[in-house]
């Protein structure tokens, strides 16, 4: 039946062909995160080095934003088309390009230029690399591959930031680009002959996606997709969690400046072990997976999240909100790595369009989601707001553990 997992053999569960493809669709994720979030830092250097305000330096950040999130609707097709492995190739070269573009920008607009162009070919890594591994890995094996995978994701994340104030600080901020370009053009070279030796000797289906094109349109697909019901049910996640979760992740920092003091500095910092929570995740995986299955690693999953969420609203003493983001973030990334398995089987003849439109209703979601979190602190306070927020990812997590168990009935499971 629709969205059902094919069946795998244990040869073909992680050859050493195959880790290494995945080692390098996890270090482009690592360059895709750290690109979007390395100009973060550097904006006041960017205001003085153009002369330009705060706001007007921003339109790095906000730009390039806007144009990932339109890329992102466009690389599903292609990728089930013309083959998801070689469009990350190329997009990871082509990132290189609008790196070398950003590095030798003479005014705002022609940086702005270059980041956009790396926004669209950055949108194709993350959901394209999901989709690939939808491909070459059992259901059964795969969500074990995707907690690698998103190693490099999560890495990046929690990096971007640091990586450009390093930079910005210790070399100036035209150097974070110059080493981007290197970044992206060595991995970008390594895929592509990873991706000649992969027409030699395919992994499992991979070899074979995309190779024949799709008989179906773009309408019909998606069509297809909606009609689903545990398709629109990931989809709904997807987007509530880039809402409830990432979305409202942005005001933390500045909830605990304003609730316990901290400084800007010790606050982001604070935040940014939920990224360390989310490593955390990805490395104990192996062992969380088989043992709690996929609705417990959802329920148990939104559970941390909300608790890290309330503990953080209410925390009483500065040394406890590490701790509260710690757990937060172990409990975002067990859920999350159960979504985007879900998201690599809603359609497996069209995976690239299903991923992609997975990570363009996260991405609504997470920018949706910004806005509500911002403008409602200022009627409810930061505390209620960020509360609020954990008791709705519980909500979200119970409401799609019925999800999978209404799957799994349909399944005979």
């Amino acid at each position: 039946m629709p969205g059902a997992a094919r069946p795998m053999s244990d040869s073909h569960a992680i050859t050493p062909a195959l880790r290494r493809s995945i080692l390098l669709l996890s270090l482009s994720n690592f360059s895709s995160m750290s690109v979007q979030r390395i100009c973060d830092a550097m904006l006041p250097a960017l205001a003085q080095e153009f002369s330009v305000s705060l706001a007007q330096a921003a339109q790095v950040v906000s730009f390039f934003a806007i144009a990932y999130g339109v890329a992102l609707l466009f690389y599903g097709p292609l990728g089930d088309r013309f083959g998801k492995f070689k469009l990350i190739a190329l997009c990871t070269l082509a990132c290189s390009v609008g790196s070398v573009v950003s590095a030798l920008a003479p005014d705002l607009a022609t940086l702005v230029l270059g980041r956009v162009l790396v926004a669209v070919a950055a949108a194709a890594m993350i959901p394209m690399a999901l989709a690939w591994v939808g491909d070459a890995v059992g259901y059964e094996k795969r969500q074990e591959t995707l907690a690698l995978l998103g190693l490099g994701s999560t890495l990046g994340l929690v990096s971007g930031q640091l990586l450009g104030g390093l930079f910005t600080d210790w070399f100036g901020w035209r150097w974070a680009f110059w080493f981007l370009t290197a970044l992206f053009g060595v991995v970008g070279t390594l895929q592509w002959r990873d991706w000649r030796a992969q027409q030699e000797r395919p992994h499992h289906m991979a070899g074979l996606a995309g190779a024949a094109g799709q008989p179906q349109g773009f309408a019909a697909q998606l069509h297809s997709l909606w009609r689903r019901p545990h398709a629109r049910a990931v989809l709904l996640v997807s987007l509530l969690q880039g809402a409830l979760a990432f979305g409202a992740m942005a005001i933390w920092a500045s909830h605990l400046h304003a609730h316990l003091g901290l400084s800007l500095a010790a606050s982001g910092a604070s935040v940014a072990l939920a990224g360390v929570g989310g490593v955390l995740y990805m490395l104990t995986a192996r062992q969380l997976i088989p043992r709690l299955g996929e609705r417990g690693l959802v329920l148990t999953g939104a559970t941390l999240l909300a608790l890290g969420a309330c503990g953080l609203a209410f925390v009483p003493h500065p040394a406890l909100a590490p701790v509260a983001t710690l757990v937060a973030g172990f409990g975002l990334f067990m859920l999350h790595n159960t979504l985007q398995t879900n998201a690599t089987q809603m359609a497996p003849e069209a995976r690239g369009l299903g991923v992609a439109m997975f990570s363009t209703f996260l991405f609504m979601g997470q920018s949706l989601g910004v806005v509500l979190a911002a403008g409602l602190v200022g009627r409810w306070g930061s505390t209620a707001v960020v509360a609020a927020a954990g008791c709705g990812v519980l909500c979200m997590g119970v409401f799609f553990a019925r999800a999978l168990r209404r799957r799994d009935a349909l399944r005979g499971v």
